[in-house]
């Protein structure tokens, strides 16, 4: 930890974002979180050996993108940092597995329908409609694609195998209509507080192979969130403060689609090491700064 100051004055706060290979550097979206946050601040990625994080006050998950295939060396690494961490690791290991999902299903909330397809077991084709396969531990949208009921049968039940074969489970969710129109609401709340939404457009193509980069390229804008989905993302991050306790969530993105009707669906709960759309936007970037102020040593 940070050691005291000469005289006797409290020790500048020393803060790690958490990022990987790929980006060394961090996205360029939190470009300005440095200069934003209290502190001393640095990138640092989070499976290099090299890095002593006991040195840090605060590690902040940020663009750690690559952990999906070695998910328990990820969160080893998240309980080694402990109470330090935030989201803190507790967070991190319910949200890193889609099955999640179901636990808010089953809990009353509107979420898109999810099946699972666990290792060994069969996977059948919708007989109609769109529908999109993915695994259960996954970012960036990576190995997920969309398909068209028994047409695209091989396809899927082959990204499937892909899935299984690299030891996740694969889920099934219809495609939901609306999207191709209208896209989807990324709410975001720091510290429990609504601070802004943005519009993600539409990023699954039929007949389209899944991307192999790091993430695939979104298209996003800014976006007044409805008064419906404004409701639900402070419903869902409520649900989720009981379940983890008061302060747990610095940081939460419930993204959304509508329904057939127009109603608000969950479509992912995004807790772990989500975009955040900052936009060099000042006033996002101090509302995430504030957040993260709550967990850092009194000066």
């Amino acid at each position: 930890m940070t050691p005291p100051a000469p005289g006797g004055d409290a020790p500048t706060p020393r803060v790690a974002l958490a990022t990987c290979s790929f980006f060394p550097d961090g996205d360029a979206d939190d470009a300005g979180l440095p200069d934003a946050i209290e502190g001393d601040v640095a990138f640092a990625i989070w499976d290099d050996p090299a890095v002593d994080w006991s040195m840090y006050d605060l590690v902040v998950v940020r663009s750690t993108w690559d952990y999906q295939e070695r998910r328990e060396e990820y969160l080893a690494w998240a309980r080694g940092i402990g109470d330090r961490l935030v989201n803190p690791p507790a967070i991190l290991e319910w949200n890193t597995d889609k099955r999640y999902l179901r636990e808010l299903a089953d809990a009353g909330l509107p979420v898109v329908p999810t099946a699972l397809v666990e290792p060994g077991e069969a996977f059948v084709a919708a007989a109609a409609g769109d529908y999109v396969v993915k695994p259960t531990v996954s970012a960036g949208s990576r190995d997920t694609a969309r398909f068209e009921g028994e047409d695209d049968a091989g396809r899927a039940a082959a990204l499937v195998a892909a899935i299984h074969a690299s030891g996740r489970t694969a889920m099934v969710q219809p495609y939901v209509a609306s999207v191709d129109a209208r896209g989807e609401t990324a709410l975001l709340f720091f510290g429990g507080t609504f601070s802004h939404a943005i519009h993600k457009g539409p990023l699954l193509a039929r007949g389209a192979d899944p991307t192999s980069e790091v993430f695939a390229a979104e298209t996003i804008e800014p976006r007044a969130a409805t008064a419906a989905e404004r409701a639900l993302g402070e419903r869902i991050v409520a649900h989720m403060e009981d379940r983890f306790g008061d302060g747990s969530l610095t940081y939460a993105r419930v993204d959304v689609v509508e329904d057939a009707d127009g109603a608000p669906l969950l479509l992912e709960l995004e807790l772990t090491e989500p975009s955040l759309f900052f936009g060099g936007d000042p006033g996002r970037l101090s509302d995430f700064a504030a957040a993260l102020g709550q967990h850092l040593p009194a000066r």
